[in-house]
């Protein structure tokens, strides 16, 4: 069973609220909009990190991540890209990804809009963690936590980090 904490939109922010939450996981994954590398090396020290670039991400997180990042986690493929919409109304290269790869669980950040969702049509599910940083229009900073047993995804939670 692996542990994961779902973080997006940090936007160059980060507390010990995300730390002490980091610290619990097995690993963490970042939909992007990282905002700083201080924020991903911040991380990265506490334990492995998967993650895409975001649209706000300069050089220097983009050379360490990439746009699109396919990988497996235990039996359930992922597929996380930060721009990438959500059932019904997925960016054309989500679209092409999910086509090809075939994920199981399909992750996407950028929107600020916290969102857990089942595609019936790609047999998926969709989850996009709010944003956890203090910019944007969003009201409730959010990240999630679930488990991946073999290839079932369970307990999924919604931690919810106060006002920004």
């Amino acid at each position: 069973m692996t542990k994961i904490l779902l973080l997006s939109d940090s936007h160059s922010y980060i507390d010990d609220r995300i730390l002490e939450y980091a610290g619990k996981a097995d690993e963490i994954w970042h939909c992007g909009d990282f905002g700083s590398m201080e924020v991903l090396e911040e991380l990265e020290k506490i334990k492995p990190l998967k993650g895409v670039f975001g649209n706000i991400d300069g050089d220097k997180i983009r050379r360490c991540l990439p746009e699109v990042n396919h990988f497996q986690c235990e039996n359930v493929e992922v597929l996380m890209i930060h721009i990438g919409g959500y059932p019904g109304r997925y960016t054309p290269l989500a679209r092409k990804e999910i086509a090809e790869k075939k994920p199981k669980l399909f992750i996407s950040g950028h929107s600020h809009i916290l969102k857990a969702m089942y595609d019936d049509k790609n047999t998926l599910l969709h989850l996009n963690p709010g944003a956890c940083g203090k910019q944007g229009w969003h009201q409730m900073r959010t990240m999630m936590q679930f488990e991946i047993d073999h290839e079932a995804i369970q307990n999924l939670q919604i931690v919810e980090l106060g006002k920004k």
